[in-house]
C-alpha cells in the first residue's frame, strides 16, 4: 500500500508532482532494464563458472594424484624438504573492469616456470610432472577466482537493483499517483465551489 504524502493541494505542487512522477517512471524503466541485463549477463557468466570449475576441479585432482604416487616413491622427510626446495614467480597482477556499472576483478598470472632446487636423482619423476601440471592448472585456477568474483558482485548489484526498482514500482511511484489524483480532486472541489458562489453572487446582482 502506497504511503500518503503530505502535500498541499494546489496547482504549483500538482506540476510538481507531475514532473517527479516522471521522473521516477523513467528512472524505474531505466532500473529493470539494468536488471535484467545484469540478471542476463549474471545467468551466462555463472554457467560458464560452473563450467570452468568442473574442468579445474578435474586437473587439480590429476595434479593431487601425481603428488600421492610421488609421496608414496619416497620418505615423507625427503618429499617435504624436496617442494620446500621447488619455488616460482606467484605473484597476481589485478585490473578492473566496469560490467553495467559493476566494478569486476580480471587476474593475470605471468607464465610460470618451476625453478627446480632439488636434485633429479634424489626425487621421483612423478614429482616433476605433478608439479608441471600444477602450474599448467594455476591461470586457470587464478582466472576462476576472478570470473567468481564477477559472479558474486553481479548478484549483488542485481540485488540492489531489485530493492531500488521494487521502492519505485510499489512505494514512490503510487505515492505520487495518488497524491496528484488527491490534489485534482482537491482542486476540482475547490472549482466547483468558486464557479457556484460566483453563480450565486451574478444571480444576487442580476437581481438588485
Amino acid at each position: 500500500m502506497a504511503k500518503a504524502l503530505n502535500v498541499n493541494p494546489n496547482r504549483m505542487e500538482l506540476s510538481r508532482l507531475k514532473r517527479l512522477l516522471v521522473v521516477a517512471k523513467r528512472g524505474h524503466k531505466l532500473l529493470k532494464d539494468k536488471q535484467d541485463a545484469l540478471v542476463k549477463e549474471f545467468l551466462v557468466r555463472a554457467r560458464a563458472v560452473y563450467e570452468l570449475r568442473q574442468e579445474v576441479e578435474r586437473e587439480l585432482n590429476d595434479c593431487y594424484g601425481g603428488f600421492l604416487m610421488a609421496r608414496a616413491q619416497t620418505l615423507p622427510q625427503m618429499l617435504e624438504q624436496t617442494l620446500m626446495a621447488a619455488s616460482g614467480d606467484l605473484r597476481v597482477e589485478v585490473e578492473y573492469k566496469n560490467v553495467m556499472s559493476v566494478r569486476v576483478p580480471e587476474y593475470v598470472l605471468p607464465e610460470q616456470r618451476a625453478e627446480l632446487g632439488y636434485g633429479l636423482a634424489t626425487s621421483p619423476g612423478s614429482l616433476d610432472v605433478a608439479l608441471e601440471k600444477f602450474l599448467k592448472v594455476m591461470p586457470k585456477l587464478v582466472h576462476l577466482a576472478a570470473e567468481e568474483k564477477a559472479v558474486r558482485s553481479m548478484a549483488l548489484e542485481i540485488e540492489r537493483t531489485r530493492r531500488r526498482v521494487n521502492a519505485l514500482e510499489h512505494v514512490m511511484i503510487p505515492s505520487y499517483t495518488e497524491a496528484i489524483r488527491s490534489i485534482s480532486m482537491k482542486l476540482e472541489e475547490m472549482e466547483r465551489s468558486t464557479l457556484s458562489t460566483l453563480m450565486v453572487i451574478k444571480e444576487i446582482v442580476r437581481n438588485h
